[in-house]
């Protein structure tokens, strides 16, 4: 098929397919963990199933297997479509996309075992560490080579978008995982104390940052208009927005060690430009969402449309919820509160599952040229996945604000009026009503990997149509 093809689109197709499975999995084993929050029994006594061993799975199965292949797959097909020309190495795709899963496969070992460096996001071990700059600069290099063979002039923003993700997220990784091994899989950081834990968020919150917001910003930037069939309501200002956050976002790690040995200036500093960074974010969720001006009501029957609307929405909310989270007076209550917990979700699932499952199902029907097996399925899983993240979020919200207030009310003797197992006690419904929010997400996971397999074997029984016709 590859050769009849005027892009490398097999590879693409590997990973979009890829990141659906992960999707499922990585959900299902968030679902896994956050039932033993509420029902310690579902540990099963088993330490390779304990939350401790089972989180960072979680995390790096949702974030870096199913975040990471819809990253590659819509970079992948993006950038040939906006430059008009192949991959400049199919076989550097192909080793990207083998010597990604291999790293997702020895997650999927060492984590539960316990071989973790400890590092919030960052927990693989340094033989890994190094497994995934190899393969990460690999797919930097290819991106890059891509963009120097186009075929236009211009570099249409979402390229820029990607371009930012990859050479900050390398040297984000390189300088957070250096460390001195002592072992096949064990080492310690080079550095220690206060200047790890700025090191660590400096990465932890960049991750965020340019991982899950700039990646998939860049997503947004060729989806949206390509879903509407509409130009960008105003391009001038997407490329504001990619200045603004390349600039601004670096700056932001510190606000996570508010009230921490870290000298209280930075703290302060990583607050004000989190505040500021309101004004850039939120244009670029109007700028967005205005792209369809006049054409609202293909909402109606557009459902990867919905998606992608949808999407923008919670992308406007949580990077307003979590500038003001790093204002000192609100971070008093919030801090290693739930609330961070459901801030941190309506990122994830609201923005970027969201904007990843539209993008996806619009590839998914290029790739294989053909519409979906059922649009209805598609607009179940959108309805499951909005009310999935809803209740999930507003569970966090409760819990988390409950939590804050219950740790500092004191009685009139100055002592706590509530011990902390109280506080653990009062979260349980909140727990339970989590655990039901992030089944209801995994369900519309399921979904659409019913839907899109479905999708494929349709497409499959005419052969003469799989491939993509020819056309920039």
């Amino acid at each position: 098929m590859e050769t009849t093809e005027k892009y490398h689109f097999d590879v693409v197709r590997w990973f979009s397919v890829a990141a659906v499975i992960y999707l499922v999995v990585g959900t299902l084993v968030g679902v896994v963990i956050a039932s033993q929050l509420a029902w310690p029994v579902m540990n099963f006594d088993n330490p390779y199933l304990t939350f401790g061993r089972l989180r960072p799975l979680h995390t790096n199965a949702v974030i870096f297997a199913f975040g990471g292949c819809v990253l590659m797959a819509t970079a992948f097909y993006s950038v040939q479509r906006t430059c008009g020309v192949k991959l400049w190495s199919n076989k550097l795709a192909w080793f990207t996309f083998w010597g990604w899963n291999l790293i997702i496969v020895s997650a999927v070992i060492t984590l539960p075992l316990g071989l973790t460096s400890g590092k919030e996001y960052a927990e693989l071990e340094w033989p890994i560490d190094i497994a995934i700059a190899v393969v990460w600069v690999a797919f930097t290099v290819n991106f890059v080579m891509t963009i120097a063979n186009r075929k236009s002039s211009h570099i249409y923003v979402s390229n820029w978008f990607f371009l930012g993700m990859m050479i900050m997220i390398t040297y984000l990784h390189v300088v957070n995982s250096l460390a001195i091994p002592v072992g096949m899989f064990k080492s310690y950081s080079i550095f220690s104390g206060v200047q790890d834990a700025m090191i660590q968020w400096w990465w932890g919150h960049n991750a965020v940052g340019f991982y899950l917001t700039a990646g998939f910003l860049g997503i947004m930037y060729y989806f949206v208009p390509k879903q509407a069939n509409r130009p960008m309501f105003s391009y001038r200002l997407s490329v504001i927005h990619f200045w603004a956050l390349t600039f601004g976002y670096v700056w932001l790690g510190a606000h996570h060690l508010q009230y921490t040995a870290l000298p209280d200036w930075t703290g302060s500093l990583g607050a004000a430009i989190s505040i500021a960074m309101i004004i850039p974010s939120w244009g670029g969720a109007i700028n967005g969402m205005m792209t369809l001006s006049g054409a609202w009501d293909k909402l109606r029957t557009d459902y990867v449309l919905r998606f992608l609307i949808a999407s923008l929405a919670f992308y406007a909310m949580s990077t307003f919820e979590g500038p003001i989270m790093s204002i000192k007076t609100v971070n008093a209550l919030s801090h290693y509160t739930d609330w961070t917990v459901g801030h941190v979700h309506s990122g994830a699932l609201g923005w970027v599952g969201m904007v990843a499952a539209g993008a996806l199902y619009h590839m998914v029907m290029k790739l294989w040229n053909t519409e979906m097996y059922s649009s209805k399925l598609v607009n179940t899983h959108f309805w499951l996945a909005t009310i999935g993240t809803v209740i999930y979020i507003v569970a966090l919200w409760i819990s988390g604000i409950m939590q804050g207030l219950m740790w500092r009310d004191y009685d009139e003797f100055g002592t706590l009026t509530y011990t902390f197992a109280e506080s653990v006690a009062a979260m349980h419904p909140f727990y339970a009503m989590r655990t039901i929010g992030g089944f209801i997400y995994m369900l519309g996971g399921v979904v659409m990997l019913y839907n899109v397999v479905m999708t494929i074997r349709q497409a499959r029984t005419n052969p003469s149509i799989t491939a993509e016709p020819a056309r920039a």
